[in-house]
């Protein structure tokens, strides 16, 4: 009969039986596993110790600061490209009047906010009830108008410009409206 595993950690730890002790000096092959333990123990310890090798959070933080700075970047161009686009749709037609430059400006402005809505967008954070009610609310209203503009570009030539300055005027305001909604929701959930 050999010595058990046990038998053998316990006498490598000292607290061996007095016949393990015995057998393990007269048996080869108990000895050679002993030797072995030995060893095994002596390899585990010269292992390198677990654990990242570095902080990966400096890292991490980096590349999300610098995919914020793409994202304002990118909208700061498309308000740039949106506000280009209504100056050039707006002084072919010079000597309109006013009412002309308020309207083409409302449709910049419109362009601008709707621009930047679409980056809040992408954030994907959790609205809380009262946040989709209102979004939801404002969402229709805007849609709303966007109907009553379609109809009234079909119709153009006998549609007042007033008319559609006030349109434009509200479509501004609601979607300023929402784009507050939803960049006062990112903030407190980025806190």
């Amino acid at each position: 009969m050999h010595c058990t595993m046990d038998d053998l950690v316990a006498l490598r730890g000292g607290e061996g039986s007095v016949w393990a002790r015995r057998h393990v000096v007269d048996c080869g092959a108990c000895q050679a596993e002993l030797d072995a333990l030995y060893q095994r123990v002596a390899a585990l310890r010269a292992l390198p110790p677990l654990g990242p090798a570095r902080d990966r959070w400096p890292v991490v933080r980096d590349s999300r600061r610098a995919e914020r700075r793409r994202r304002t970047w990118r909208l700061m161009g498309l308000a740039a490209a949106a506000a280009l686009a209504g100056l050039l749709v707006a002084r072919p037609f010079g000597a309109g009047g006013t009412a002309h430059a308020e309207l083409a400006l409302a449709k910049e402005r419109s362009a601008s906010i709707e621009s930047q809505l679409e980056g809040v967008q992408d954030e994907g954070r959790v609205m809380s009830g009262r946040e989709a009610a209102l979004s939801a609310d404002l969402e229709d209203r805007i849609a709303v108008i966007d109907g009553r503009l379609g109809r009234l570009d079909d119709i153009e030539a006998v549609a007042p410009e007033a008319e559609q300055l006030n349109l434009w005027r509200e479509r501004v305001n609601l979607m300023e409206r929402l784009y507050s909604v939803r960049i006062t929701r990112a903030a407190y959930v980025g806190l």
